[in-house]
């Protein structure tokens, strides 16, 4: 385990004579000694480890003083990558002598990396799961996936403009046949939804691949009919920032695709087209208005469930 400054890689770092650093890295948590001089001493509770104020302060005979930051990587918001083999924890100390919304004076980025244990796999590639809404219990799987769909990403960070493969997947068992459908599915700062978070929308409108439109965004062909691939164009959302993508999963009946149980995306040649049937792109239409069902069929195999990813 290790913390690497993102400019310097000694452990302790001086910053004009007026700060020093110190770090100590345990499982889960980092401790932050930082030590200011006597002149930075009246302004202790300004200085910041993330969103974090120092969890003990000390004074110092010599009139200088030591802020302790001791705090666990799920505080203090440190945001998590992916990157390769590693695991990778990003904050920043920061000395504000003024509100927030005023100019910082001193900022220090930081990265805490650690290897990835052996045959540990990332939260977001583990299987979700889901109850119908009928007589059978049904399993949901979303997975980010490497760029030709052969095996799960080694990494959740993806450059601006490039594509996001992204599998869900429902498990046939012995179930009737089953067709794999999204729903909706929304990006989000937030792991979980909320009044007043920050979204947005990727497919809408019971099946509209609504990013589509402004993006290379599309459905790839599919592979099973238990299965959907999604390739998302790396969007200008959240920039820097952890970007959860929720989603909303359904379980159909491959004969009963209607305006609300339907899997479309747009094309500039073509327009709105339905992935599993072109001919029947008429129940696309209703993706620039709103999808409502004309015909519901009675399924037992029916589900929905919600699960986020963190590209």
């Amino acid at each position: 385990l290790e913390c690497i400054y993102l400019f310097s890689f000694m452990f302790i770092y001086i910053f004009p004579d007026a700060f020093q650093m110190l770090f100590f890295l345990v499982k889960d948590s980092v401790k932050v000694k930082w030590r200011v001089s006597s002149h930075f001493v009246p302004y202790a509770a300004r200085l910041f480890l993330g969103s974090c104020m120092p969890s003990k302060w000390q004074l110092l005979a010599s009139g200088d003083g030591e802020a302790f930051f001791d705090y666990k990587f799920s505080e203090c918001k440190f945001t998590k990558q992916i990157k390769g083999k590693n695991v990778v924890y990003k904050n920043e100390l920061s000395f504000r002598p003024q509100a927030k919304g005023r100019p910082v004076v001193f900022k220090q980025p930081i990265e805490c990396v650690y290897k990835r244990p052996e045959g540990w796999i990332p939260p977001f590639l583990n299987p979700g799961s889901g109850v119908s809404e009928g007589q059978s219990n049904l399993v949901f799987h979303m997975a980010l996936l490497n760029a030709d769909f052969s095996g799960p990403a080694e990494s959740n960070v993806f450059p601006l403009g490039s594509m996001i493969p992204i599998l869900a997947a429902v498990d046939q068992q012995a179930h009737q046949p089953l067709l794999l459908l999204l729903e909706e599915c929304t990006a989000s700062t937030t792991p979980d939804l909320h009044p007043g978070a920050n979204l947005y929308p990727l497919i809408t409108n019971k099946g509209c691949l609504v990013d589509s439109k402004v993006s290379r965004s599309k459905f790839e062909p599919r592979r099973r009919l238990s299965e959907i691939d999604l390739s998302i164009q790396a969007f200008r959302f959240a920039l820097g920032q952890e970007v959860f993508i929720h989603c909303s999963l359904v379980a159909w009946d491959p004969n009963g695709l209607d305006d609300t149980k339907k899997a479309c995306h747009y094309t500039k040649d073509n327009g709105w087209e339905l992935l599993d049937n072109p001919a029947y792109n008429n129940l696309c239409d209703c993706c620039e208005s709103t999808c409502k069902s004309r015909k519901r069929r009675n399924l037992s195999g029916e589900c929905t469930y919600n699960h986020y990813e963190s590209p």
